[in-house]
C-alpha cells in the first residue's frame, strides 16, 4: 500500500480533491442556479491555490510544497467554519452580505438598507444535506484534503 501512496500520488489526490470541490461549486452556481455569496467566493481562492500548488508539486514533489497545499486547504476550512457560524447565527458575518437588526431604524433607513442589500446573503443556508450546509461540507472535505497534503509531506 505504501508503494501506491507515494508523495506524488497523495499530491495528485489532494489537488484533484480541491479541483472536484471547485467543479462542484461551479456546478451549483452555473447548473443549479445558486450564485455564491461573498464568503462562498472567499472559500474558493485557497482551493485554486491548492490546485496550482498541486500542479507544481507534481513536477517537484517536495515536502514544502505539500505543506503549502495543506496550508491552502486549512485556510479554506477556516473560512468555511467562519461561514458556517454566520449561517447558523453563531456570530455576525460581513455587513455587506449579512442581515442586521432593523431595531432603531426609521422606515427610510430600513428601505435604504433593503435596497442596498446584496441579492446573495451570507447568513442564509441555500442548500443543505444531512443538516450540513455547503460551507460545512466544504470545511469537512477541506480538512480531509489537508490531512492528505500532510501525509504527502511526511512521505
Amino acid at each position: 500500500m505504501n508503494e501506491i501512496l507515494t508523495r506524488r500520488t497523495l499530491i495528485l489526490i489532494a489537488a484533484a480533491g480541491s479541483a472536484a470541490l471547485m467543479l462542484g461549486a461551479l456546478g451549483f452556481q452555473y447548473i443549479g442556479g445558486m450564485p455564491p455569496c461573498k464568503l462562498c467566493l472567499w472559500q474558493r481562492y485557497p482551493h485554486v491555490a491548492a490546485i496550482l500548488i498541486g500542479a507544481v508539486a507534481l513536477a517537484l514533489p517536495r515536502a514544502s510544497l505539500a505543506l503549502a497545499g495543506a496550508a491552502a486547504t486549512l485556510t479554506t476550512a477556516g473560512i468555511a467554519l467562519y461561514h458556517t457560524g454566520v449561517e447558523r447565527g453563531w456570530w455576525s458575518g460581513p455587513t455587506s452580505c449579512s442581515s442586521t437588526s432593523p431595531t432603531g431604524l426609521s422606515t427610510d433607513d430600513l428601505f435604504d438598507q433593503i435596497m442596498a442589500a446584496p441579492v446573495i446573503r451570507c447568513d442564509e443556508v441555500p442548500w443543505e444535506m444531512l443538516g450540513l450546509s455547503m460551507a460545512s461540507w466544504n470545511m469537512l472535505a477541506s480538512l480531509a484534503l489537508a490531512a492528505i497534503w500532510i501525509m504527502a509531506a511526511r512521505r
